[in-house]
């Protein structure tokens, strides 16, 4: 276990005792480092009855992400609740206006408060960390509306401290890709459907097994367009017909490869935000 500095090792400890003042926790659990490390510090100082991990395995979640959670709570003796939420039946969310996170974490959260009932003492809380303040997430408002709290964000931790936390415990996914729900893929005002969902997961899952790690295939109804980190476009390059052969064959009409390479939230550029914390 690599020693933490000592900036690092107070953030610990501010995050310790912010547990240590609660009775328990119900976590919002996506498989991804945010929440893994939030349900993990749940478990080690709230102990492992008062940790209850809660993913929901819809249609936007990747499968690979929902195996790689129930696998993480299994290995670190964590109660895992699984539950289904079904955002892709509301017309609010499959339409994909430009607040569309603000329903899917509204569905999320409200499911989340029959799992309260059976634990009325305990928190529910999120993965939101101190940079995601300054983003552009309507999620947030969902859960400040359902009184969610976020540990990460009350003790000022940043993603790449979060991250430096992590590997200090040895969490598998201390350096894991962000992985943000399949439906950011598909711009804002295309509708979004479960066939779309998987043609995104399928495209990505080939550039995966070509040896591409952080990869994102935005769907634009007639084409999919493939971002890899700019490190590896030449790459890409070098197997350009083999992508679009493959992408092709599971339902994209054609397929174009961005140069300017992965930026995570690209799609974000289409709006007019004055203040992203709105």
């Amino acid at each position: 276990m690599k020693k933490l500095s000592s900036h690092l090792q107070d953030k610990l400890n501010q995050l310790e005792v912010w547990y240590t003042q609660r009775n328990g926790s119900i976590v919002a659990f996506s498989g991804g480092i945010d929440s893994t490390l939030v349900l993990f510090l749940a478990r080690q100082f709230q102990g492992r009855e008062n940790a209850i991990g809660v993913i929901s395995n819809s249609e936007s979640l990747k499968a690979k992400d929902f195996q790689l959670a129930k696998t993480f709570c299994k290995e670190f003796d964590i109660q895992l609740e699984i539950i289904k939420t079904e955002e892709l039946t509301d017309l609010r969310y499959n339409q994909n206006p430009e607040n569309r996170c603000y329903f899917c974490k509204e569905h999320l959260f409200h499911d989340l408060q029959d799992i309260k009932e059976k634990y009325p003492a305990f928190d529910v809380l999120s993965g939101t960390n101190q940079d995601d303040l300054a983003d552009y997430r309507p999620g947030l408002q969902a859960a400040a509306e359902y009184k969610i709290l976020a540990p990460m964000a009350a003790c000022q931790v940043s993603k790449e401290e979060l991250r430096q936390i992590a590997k200090h415990f040895d969490l598998p996914n201390w350096d894991k890709p962000a992985s943000p729900c399949l439906s950011s893929r598909i711009p804002y005002n295309h509708h979004i459907t479960r066939e779309k969902l998987k043609q995104v997961e399928d495209a990505e899952n080939i550039l995966n097994d070509l040896g591409f790690i952080d990869v994102r295939v935005r769907h634009y109804g007639n084409y999919g367009q493939v971002e890899v980190q700019k490190t590896e476009l030449e790459k890409l390059f070098s197997l350009e017909d083999e992508v679009i052969e493959r992408i092709k064959a599971v339902g994209f009409q054609d397929v174009r490869i961005d140069r300017e390479g992965l930026v995570s939230g690209k799609l974000n550029r289409a709006l007019n935000v004055a203040n992203p914390q709105k």
